[in-house]
């Protein structure tokens, strides 16, 4: 009969041994992510991109930007629409990379393609870098608002093939 009751308490408290051992939020990790703040919030507008057939194109954009997992990481959702149909959709987590000392950016598409990318900031900007001759660089214009564009590098210069600006329409 004793047996019985300390099982049953071992099993009542385990649950709780865990909670009570709950490692305390990385302060690094939360420090470096809550500087992403400014891109926090929800988003609006519009931009332009070069396609493949160096053809611009226009479209709309949506954004939705959270803190994550007590400051953590940031959950970045993000629709185009261009004519009414969704061009774009995609989804992102930024964290951290305390071994590096930069962030990890890892990207979703609708289509099934993912990816990890470095991120870093500088100064007021945020560079990601979705391969090693691309960037896309996203910061604050004087207005407010949201400013990203993405480059490729064609040699000797960057070449402009992307560019977004977005209103804050939320929190």
């Amino acid at each position: 009969m004793k047996t019985i009751i300390h099982l049953i308490l071992v099993i009542l408290l385990v649950p709780f041994i865990g909670w009570a051992q709950a490692p305390e939020t990385d302060v690094i990790a939360k420090t470096e992510v809550t500087r992403l703040g400014f891109i926090t919030g929800q988003w609006e507008g519009k931009g332009w991109m070069y396609g493949q057939d160096r053809v611009r194109r226009e479209f709309d954009q949506v954004e939705d930007i959270r803190f994550k997992l007590d400051s953590t990481a940031v959950l970045i959702e993000g629709k185009g629409f261009s004519g009414g149909k969704a061009i774009h959709n995609a989804l992102a987590i930024v964290t951290f990379n305390k071994s590096e000392n930069n962030y990890s950016f890892y990207s979703y598409l609708s289509t099934g393609r993912k990816g990890e990318f470095k991120g870093e900031l500088i100064g007021e900007e945020f560079y990601w870098y979705p391969a090693e001759n691309m960037r896309y660089i996203i910061s604050i214009n004087d207005k407010g608002q949201w400013y990203e564009k993405g480059e490729i590098n064609m040699g000797t210069s960057w070449f402009q093939f992307f560019e977004m600006t977005l209103d804050k329409i939320g929190n």
